[in-house]
């Protein structure tokens, strides 16, 4: 994947030799807030989940990032020296190329790289405004709609995989609320609810 990105044989030549690859599995965890950062994640395979938390546990779901993309959140922390403020969790088994902070601003010499890493702010910038729209001026239920969506287009499956819990925790809202509004939906035809699964019947 990093190839298709890059063709700069020399940006490619030092990819290959400082970047590290790293395999997860599904639903392990990458990044937790509160770490210190030592690299910036570009995805080769796989779907990784950005998640915010605050200090005190609860969780708002940002954007997922796909294959040839990154976080523009780790790559700030670094740059700004901070430690983590996101949580990264594998969508399914996922495969990512780990870029050292210290080589961040030195590729910044090479224009494919300056052009990724501006091309990473803005698409962050526009995925985390759509957040902000979401929770400011749309009802929880579309905001439910449009996680359970996201969660179904990162996974390719019209069924995934999560609790009412897990819902109401990367949303910010409590679970009642969650389970009335998707027992709503069910009612519309619009997904089917099973055991810490939901089917989406318009994916």
């Amino acid at each position: 994947m990093t190839t298709a990105i890059f063709s700069d044989p020399n940006l490619l030549a030092e990819l290959k030799k400082f970047a590290r690859t790293k395999h997860l599995k599904q639903g392990e965890v990458l990044i937790v807030p509160g770490d210190k950062i030592f690299f910036v994640p570009i995805v080769q395979r796989g779907v990784l989940r950005i998640v915010r938390q605050g200090e005190d546990g609860r969780e708002v779901f940002l954007y997922h990032l796909y294959p040839g993309q990154t976080c523009a959140m780790a790559m700030n922390c670094c740059q700004s020296h901070k430690e983590s403020m996101i949580k990264a969790v594998a969508e399914d088994d996922t495969e990512v190329l780990q870029i050292p902070v210290n080589m961040l601003e030195d590729w910044f010499k090479y224009p494919e790289w300056k052009a990724f890493v501006n091309n990473t702010y803005g698409n962050r910038f526009a995925e985390l405004m759509d957040v902000i729209d979401l929770i400011a001026f749309h009802n929880m239920d579309k905001q439910v709609q449009h996680y359970l969506q996201e969660r179904a287009r990162a996974t390719n499956s019209k069924t995934i995989q999560v609790t009412h819990q897990e819902i109401a925790d990367e949303l910010h809202t409590h679970r009642e609320a969650v389970s009335r509004l998707l027992r709503n939906m069910e009612q519309k035809k619009m997904l089917r609810l099973g055991r810490n699964s939901i089917e989406l019947l318009n994916f």
